[in-house]
This record gives structure tokens, C-alpha cells and sequence, in this order.
């Protein structure tokens, strides 16, 4: 591991003025520790930012601002999460293992690389989110978990958090910290798609700091749901992971929100598939026709074709079971 320096910030101030002197935020680390113990990353120094923004406040408008510091744990097990949230509580819960939800914070689940077992190969395999230019061995290589939304022709890797997607469908905003004062920034902002840029994983600057996550006061959400398809049932990365919400009036969905991971660089809201569904018929056949019309523009890779009705089927299935608890 290269020499680095460590330093706890007791204020933002503090914080951002290590962050522009080139040092990384440093959570619960259980993202940035292990690239840093592949040498993938290479900080100058690393700033403990723990002791930041951890609260979890109920906001008077009903919605919840959630500290970037608070532990994945704790925003799971909050009471306005189980109640208000569910999908959002669901969604953590299905994420690693307890002991790194009892470790990592919410804003390092934001912030955690995009990446695949290429991009951890780092002596072996050419990748462009690693090495800028180096090429993508995915592409043409063994690509089964890979994009077949959004990709491009320098990557084709998928975002890894259940935490995210379950943000996007709830259109929460970022509170981030800069040199030039507070921003907000609208969650579907935050992740970039590839493009010939994949090593930039968000529109943030490298010093910005991430200082909490809002959740608008959203009734729809009350009703919703996650299910993540993997291939163990615990401490894997989703296949394809469905985050919904639905709410059906005489039989006619009047809202939803939907959002997928597993299938894009970034967590992957379904606005294709919310607009095709508003105003139709809360049945199985308007789910799956919603689902395809999302998925029309998929681009599979050699070893990922089957994810289009994997993810057909699994939208299908949540909206239906969230239409059969409306009834």
C-alpha cells in the first residue's frame, strides 16, 4: 500500500480544506480500503469524515434528511424508513453483510466505485475506469453481470449499490458541501453513464463533500418495494434489482415510481416504463408492456441476454404483488 496521511475532520470547513489538498473522504472505508489495499486508488491522504452529519431528522414537511455519516444500519432500522420508505429500508437490508451495514455510511454508499472483476484485475486486464485509454476486457470477455442499458464502447460495468436505486425511484436530493458554498443536486443528477469518461463516476468534483441525502415527503412511497435477484442469497451484487412504488385507484395506476439496478452504470430510473403505465389498467399485462417498453433499448453483451426478461419478470412481478396489496 502506497504512504498516505490520515487526518479527522472536526467541522465541514476542515474537511473541505483537506479534500482540495488532493486528500479522499474516508466513511465507514469499506469501498475505498480495498481499493486503496489494491493499489487501485492511491490517495496522498484520506480525511475521516465519521464525525460529520450522522443525525437522521424528520423534516416539517414529512420528508427525511438523512446525515451522509449515519450508518446503513441505522437508517434501515429508522422508524420514519420502515413506515414512510419501505423500499429504501428493504433495499439496504438486501446489501452486503450486517457487519459492513453496521460500517458503511450513507454517503460512501453514494459514492462507491462503479466497477467489475476486470476492474479489480489490476495486473492482468485492460480497464478504462481504471486506466484512462487502457481499454475494456469486459466488453469481449466474460460480461454475465454486465450494462445492457446505457453502456458505451469504453465500459460496460453496473453500478453496484441497492441503496441507490431505491434513492433514485424516491427522487431524493443531495446536500453536498463545496469550496463556493452548499448545493443541492437531484439524486438522477448525481451518476454518470460512462461515455468515454467511465473513470468520473459522478458530476462531483473531487473535493466536494457529500453532507446529507433528503427524502421529499412522497405518500406513494409508504407503498413500495425492493427485490434484488442474485445469485447467493447473501454479500452478492444484484443481477437485477427492482425499486418500486404504486398506487392504484379503481383499478387504474394513478402513480409509480420505478427505478433498476444490475442493468446500468449508474442506479437506473424507469421513466420510460412509469410513463407507459400512469393512467393504464393495474394488471399483469400492463406491467410486463410497461417493463418491455423500458427495456426496448437494451443492448445486451454475449453473456447477458437473459437480463432483458429477467427484468421483464421481476418489474412484472413487483408491480403486481404492490397492485394486489393496493386491493
Amino acid at each position: 500500500m502506497t504512504p498516505f496521511t490520515y487526518d479527522r475532520a472536526g467541522d465541514v470547513d476542515a474537511a473541505l480544506k483537506f479534500g482540495a489538498a488532493g486528500a479522499k473522504y474516508l466513511g465507514g472505508g469499506t469501498n475505498l480500503v480495498d481499493l486503496m489495499r489494491e493499489t487501485i486508488e492511491q490517495p496522498v491522504g484520506v480525511v475521516d469524515v465519521t464525525g460529520l452529519s450522522s443525525a437522521i431528522e424528520e423534516r416539517q414537511d414529512g420528508g427525511l434528511l438523512i446525515g451522509a455519516a449515519a450508518k446503513n444500519s441505522a437508517v434501515a432500522a429508522h422508524r420514519v424508513v420502515r413506515t414512510r420508505y419501505p423500499v429504501l429500508g428493504r433495499a439496504i437490508l438486501a446489501g452486503a453483510s450486517a457487519q459492513i451495514r453496521n460500517m458503511a455510511t450513507t454517503g460512501g454508499n453514494l459514492l462507491q466505485r462503479t466497477r467489475c472483476a476486470y476492474f479489480y484485475d489490476n495486473e492482468g486486464s485492460r480497464c478504462n475506469k481504471r486506466q484512462a485509454g487502457q481499454g475494456c476486457d469486459a466488453i469481449d470477455g466474460f460480461n454475465r453481470m454486465h450494462a445492457i442499458l446505457g453502456a458505451s464502447d469504453a465500459c460496460v460495468a453496473t453500478h453496484p449499490s441497492d441503496m441507490c436505486v431505491a434513492l433514485a425511484a424516491l427522487d431524493a436530493t443531495v446536500h453536498v458541501a463545496t469550496p463556493t458554498g452548499m448545493r443541492t443536486i437531484p439524486f438522477g443528477d448525481l451518476h454518470r453513464l460512462p461515455g468515454d469518461q467511465p473513470q468520473i463516476d459522478t458530476m462531483l468534483d473531487p473535493d466536494w463533500l457529500i453532507t446529507a441525502i433528503e427524502l421529499p415527503a412522497l405518500p406513494i412511497a409508504a407503498r413500495s418495494t425492493y427485490r434484488k435477484v442474485r445469485d447467493r442469497s447473501s454479500y452478492a451484487f444484484a443481477v437485477i434489482s427492482v425499486a418500486a412504488a404504486l398506487e392504484v385507484k379503481d383499478g387504474i395506476v394513478s402513480d409509480v415510481r420505478l427505478a433498476l439496478g444490475g442493468v446500468a452504470h449508474k442506479p437506473w430510473r424507469a421513466s420510460k416504463a412509469e410513463a407507459a403505465l400512469k393512467g393504464q389498467p393495474a394488471t399483469a399485462a400492463a406491467f410486463r408492456a410497461a417493463a418491455e417498453a423500458e427495456l426496448a433499448d437494451a443492448r445486451p453483451l454475449k453473456d447477458n441476454g437473459f437480463k432483458i426478461e429477467l427484468a421483464t419478470r421481476t418489474i412484472t412481478a413487483v408491480l403486481a404483488d404492490l397492485a394486489g396489496a393496493a386491493a
